[in-house]
């Protein structure tokens, strides 16, 4: 996921993902939950961010959720 643009609609799908495998409380999933609804630069920048810092595996495995 190097300069890949995620929409909206994927971000919520992405946060999903992360719920099932993190938890919902958890601070990446709280990002992208965050930004899928306000949609605003500050929010999705966030939420990457977030997303680069999970361990590899956590990455990939919500990544794989999405292609289903």
């Amino acid at each position: 996921m190097d300069e890949t643009k995620i929409d909206r609609a994927a971000m919520g799908r992405l946060a999903k993902s992360l719920a099932f495998i993190c938890g919902a409380a958890h601070p990446t999933t709280v990002a992208l939950q965050t930004a899928a609804e306000t949609g605003s630069e500050r929010d999705i920048k966030a939420a990457r961010a977030a997303f680069l810092k999970l361990k590899p595996t956590e990455r990939k495995a919500a990544l794989a959720m999405l292609d289903d």
